[in-house]
């Protein structure tokens, strides 16, 4: 997987068997996480251990359907988060989430 890739379009064919109606549910899902597990990674006031597991569920989400970016920066601001520091790159994983979230506007 390309961890610089919004979607990376080969990975997502081989984990769905090149289904695409079910790539296509995946990528729908994959856009209500994003939409509802940003906001509290985010979140200062949130516990840390709570941001860590969500950046840490939305990297899953993101390596399983090939968006690299997002499983790259929210695995970055989990480990920072799980040692104990600020979470850093936030604001590039939101506008990474954004642009991920407009290339599938038409698919979900």
């Amino acid at each position: 997987m390309d961890p610089v890739a919004l979607i990376d379009r080969a990975h997502l064919a081989r984990q769905t068997f090149g289904d695409t109606e079910l790539a296509h549910e995946l990528l729908g899902l994959f856009a209500e996480q994003c939409r509802s597990l940003l906001p509290g990674i985010v979140d200062t006031a949130r516990p840390i251990t709570e941001r860590a597991d969500l950046a840490h569920t939305l990297k899953g989400s993101a390596l399983g359907i090939g968006a690299g970016r997002v499983a790259h920066l929210s695995g970055a601001i989990e480990d920072r988060l799980r040692a104990g520091e600020a979470a850093g790159p936030t604001d590039a994983l939101s506008d990474a989430v954004a642009e991920t979230l407009a290339v599938l506007a038409p698919a979900t």
